[in-house]
């Protein structure tokens, strides 16, 4: 048996790394898989492996990505460690992509998407208050967000536009199996 796969995706800004920070701390099913990314590994945001992009090259010809993508300039790749954890039947998130959405279900058709939502006023302040930015970019970012994509049959949307907890709570009963009690 294996065990099961969530990515959970939004816009930058959405909170995807604060909601599932908090949601692991009440979660000890589930394992976070770090990101192996092309930029700083200080650059702010979620604790990543940063890596040039030579390296990152080097390690995807040695098979080290269990699947990798590219946006923004930037790619990004989550270790082979992943498929060990799910072989080892443990329950795995990671933080993906809405553009490499169709590369994750290709080859993992069971993954639940897990969608983190928020207002366009509430992403726009975050970004400005982030200040990672120019107001342009952030406006380009805001264009971005605004694009559907393909929403996967497994796909759990949670809105953290109100109260973190409130999001939390939702994103813990989303990694809960059904069997056991949500804390």
């Amino acid at each position: 048996m294996a065990g099961r796969l969530f990515t959970i995706v939004g816009p930058s800004g959405a909170g995807k790394d604060t909601v599932l920070d908090a949601a692991l701390l009440r979660c000890s099913n589930v394992e976070r898989v770090q990101r192996v990314i092309t930029r700083a590994g200080d650059a702010g945001g979620e604790a990543i492996d940063g890596v040039s992009r030579a390296t990152f090259q080097a390690m995807q010809v040695r098979g080290e990505f269990a699947l990798w993508w590219a946006a923004h300039n930037t790619c990004y790749g989550i270790p082979v460690a992943m498929d060990h954890a799910l072989a080892a039947d443990r329950d795995v998130v990671f933080n993906g992509s809405r553009a490499a959405i169709p590369e994750i279900l290709r080859k993992y058709p069971n993954v639940t998407v897990i969608s983190l939502i928020v207002t366009p006023d509430v992403l726009r302040q975050r970004l400005i208050v982030r200040g990672r930015e120019t107001l342009l970019d952030i406006e380009a970012r805001l264009r971005r967000s605004n694009l559907g994509f393909t929403t996967p049959a497994r796909t759990i949307e949670i809105d953290n536009s109100g109260p973190l907890e409130l999001a939390v709570d939702h994103m813990v009963a989303a990694l809960t199996p059904a069997e056991e009690p949500v804390r």
